[in-house]
Parts: C-alpha cells; structure tokens; sequence
C-alpha cells in the first residue's frame, strides 16, 4: 500500500489508479470494514490525528478523485464516505523528498513522459497531496517507511 503525500497530478496513470484503489481499501480498513491491511503502518498517520481516521481519509480521497476528472478518467465519487472535517496532517521535507526519489525511480521505468515532466523539479516546487502541510524543519523519513 501507497499512500503517497505528494501532490496526485505527479502520478501517472497506474500510479493514480493504484493510489486510488489503495485509499478506498484504506477507508474501508479504518472504518472497520475489512481485516487486511488494518496494522499497516502507512495508515498509523491516520490514526495519529485528532478527528476519526475514516474522516482523514475521505480528505485524501478527494483531491485523487479531482485529479481524475481533470485527466478524464470516471473515478466513482460515490465510493468516498462524506466528511465535513477540514484538517492537515505534517510530513517531513526528507518525507517528501523520499517519496519523490521513490516515485521518479518508478515513473523511470513506466512512463518517461511523466518522468520527464517531473524530473526538474527542485523539492522546495513540489506540492504535497493537500492533505498534508509541509515541516521543512524536519529532514526525517518517517519510521514507517520501509527503506
């Protein structure tokens, strides 16, 4: 599972797909629905804030869903739970700038279209998922990220 804090237009398509898909089990998982995944540790963030983790979710499902109809894709919005919570989560520059490496390492091999695109971005450019707010104080990659 990926559940990636940077910006969804970054994404490729099966990189936006996946990512899709993975926040749909996720939501399931947090609202109680299904037993697998329930102890990865990429949903830990959600759990870790004050409002319910299914509520967080639905917020990082949201910009996935318009990134979608922006690329003309037909992502089901009825699959999202409704949630009025306006709410950030942090992540770490050196967070982001993993996720990014990770990310460009994958769009090498897959689409070089987007590769390309993506390649001259400096880290202080790039947008994270607007889910999250970024701590530029923090270099760490978070301890949950399997290196």
């Amino acid at each position: 599972m990926r559940l990636w804090s940077l910006h969804p237009k970054y994404l490729d398509t099966k990189g936006l797909v996946a990512c899709w898909r993975e926040s749909l089990l996720a939501q399931s998982v947090l609202l109680g629905n299904s037993s697998g995944y329930s102890h990865h540790p990429q949903l830990s963030r959600f759990r870790s804030t004050i409002a319910p983790p299914a509520h967080i979710i639905s917020s990082y499902l949201y910009p996935l869903l318009s990134e979608s109809v922006r690329r003309g894709y037909h992502f089901n919005p009825d699959l999202i739970i409704r949630s009025p919570i306006d709410i950030s989560i942090e992540v770490t520059v050196g967070q982001l700038k993993y996720e990014w490496d990770h990310l460009q390492t994958k769009l090498s091999n897959r689409d070089r279209n987007k590769f390309e695109f993506n390649r001259d971005m400096l880290i202080d450019g790039i947008e994270p998922h607007p889910l999250f707010t970024v701590c530029y104080s923090n270099n760490d990659i978070e301890p949950w990220e399997i290196i």
